[in-house]
């Protein structure tokens, strides 16, 4: 028989959280088990977390099986409840942005790249932009690209093309830091 509990003043001023939202909060705490279980061996091993939870993360990428993966997930967001996830998301965060941050410079290394083979003042602009770069050998490969892209598609082999987008990487990377 069960007991009858009266509830009190205290008692009535407090609320549980409803089932859904204890639902909604596990699958959130898997949800950020699986993005953590995507970073590298490196990066997870510079994320202060207890350790259960990183053998737990470990285990999840050696496992291969749909429901063996289904499992472990459920069982990094019950670990995770006991962890402070704030450190751990915002981990998260900052991988995918340093990701993001790489493809950017990729296409300003791109679009400085088309520039260059295109306008003769966007040399003016890339080296007032940039003053520590060798005029000569720039000025020699936007040369050997703009020769390149005058040649029919099937007499092009793209070296030139390759050889400036990667003397101007560098120096779009020098100059962000």
């Amino acid at each position: 028989m069960p007991r009858f509990v009266p509830i009190t003043e205290d008692d009535a001023g407090a609320e549980r959280p409803s089932k859904t939202a204890l639902k909604r909060q596990a699958h959130e705490h898997q949800a950020l088990g699986e993005a953590l279980a995507a970073l590298s061996q490196a990066q997870l091993a510079t994320i202060e977390m207890p350790e259960a939870l990183l053998d737990a993360l470990h285990e999840y990428q050696r496992t291969r099986s749909h429901e063996g993966r289904r499992r472990q997930r459920q069982h990094i967001g019950k670990l995770m409840r006991q962890a402070d996830i704030a450190p751990l998301a915002a981990a998260v965060a900052e991988a995918q942005l340093g990701r993001a941050h790489d493809a950017l410079a990729l296409h300003r290394a791109e679009h400085w790249r088309v520039e260059l083979v295109a306008d003769d003042d966007a040399l003016t602009r890339w080296l007032a932009e940039h003053p520590d770069t060798e005029a000569q050998p720039l000025r020699t490969l936007i040369r050997n690209a703009r020769k390149e892209a005058a040649l029919p598609p099937e007499q092009r082999h793209g070296r030139a093309w390759r050889e400036l987008f990667q003397f101007i990487k560098p120096a779009l990377g020098t100059a962000n830091e």
